[in-house]
């Protein structure tokens, strides 16, 4: 039975006929390899993405963010991820992940995202196979709390790369912050500028994110994929670890989140769901960043305290 949605729900929706239309526009797994990786890029590909890597030349892209089931019982339309021992979600990654390392450029990096459960196994993995150089939390305030244990409002992304040859843009993603307590020297404003909207600062990106909303119904970006990221998130990832025109893939790409926030901000991509209703989604959010590359949340080239209401 069709959702009854509110007038005011912006949840993206396909019709049958959008339907038919954006799975014409999908890849399908090739029987042969790619010779080259132009014949994969700002292309989405409804496939097996364990089968499919092996296919993609190596040393061929510059960000790989990883957000594959975490360790726990879910259902992804249909797909049921079941619950492992940490040594059997550990043999899982493993039976895949060298295939991303091989993938990814000498200087590029890979995001893998988790929460408290698996991080131990996360950090397992990427310690065997790259460099680790930070763990980000990010705050999803979202969830039902609980009377016998502390409500669960954030998620880790681990931060790796290849070689200590990396690439990374600090001063793309530097945040808009209110100033509390203004200093001046000899008069004048240190380290911030007054606006009409008041006093702010530019700061550097850190590793604790409070800045950014779970996609819900009332923004325009969110589908009904159980565990879809903030655009917002994804453009702070691409913009500090994949320099312009570079290539970002994405193996577990859902409802095409970070096909979208790549598009937006002069990246190629390479999206590969498995999932044939997500990849469809995916591809009307494509085709929706032609006329509307806006993000939620980064204006003018900063980012934003708390998301802008959408115009």
């Amino acid at each position: 039975m069709e959702k009854q949605r509110s007038s005011r729900n912006k949840t993206l929706t396909v019709t049958p006929t959008e339907y038919t239309f954006y799975k014409g526009k999908l890849q399908f797994e090739p029987e042969a390899s790619f010779n080259v990786i132009n014949e994969l890029v700002n292309k989405t590909f409804c496939a097996d993405s364990f089968k499919l890597l092996d296919k993609i030349p190596s040393n061929s892209v510059d960000l790989i963010f990883l957000d594959p089931p975490y360790n726990m019982d879910k259902d992804f339309n249909g797909f049921k991820f079941s619950k492992m021992t940490d040594e059997n979600y550990f043999a899982y990654l493993q039976s895949w992940f060298p295939k991303l390392v091989r993938i990814l450029k000498d200087s590029g990096t890979l995001y893998f995202c988790g929460d408290w459960k698996n991080s131990n196994v996360i950090y397992s993995i990427l310690k065997k196979h790259l460099l680790i150089r930070n763990r980000i939390v990010w705050q999803r305030e979202k969830g039902r709390g609980s009377e016998t244990n502390w409500k669960n409002v954030a998620e880790d992304i681990w931060y790796s790369v290849k070689s200590e040859n990396f690439y990374f843009d600090a001063n793309s993603v530097k945040q808009k912050k209110t100033v509390i307590a203004p200093y001046k020297e000899n008069g004048i404003a240190k380290d911030w500028q007054e606006t009409e909207d008041g006093k702010f600062r530019l700061t550097y990106p850190s590793n604790f994110m409070n800045d950014l909303t779970v996609p819900y119904w009332s923004m325009s970006e969110n589908t009904d994929h159980p565990t879809q990221k903030p655009e917002k998130l994804l453009a702070k990832l691409i913009l500090a670890s994949c320099p312009e025109n570079g290539i970002v893939l994405d193996p577990f790409l859902g409802s095409g989140t970070t096909s979208v926030v790549a598009k937006k901000l002069n990246r190629n991509y390479i999206g590969i769901e498995f999932n044939e209703e997500y990849c469809v989604w995916a591809e009307k959010r494509l085709e929706l960043a032609n006329t509307n590359n806006r993000i939620q949340g980064y204006e003018n080239g900063v980012f934003l305290e708390r998301n802008a209401a959408e115009k």
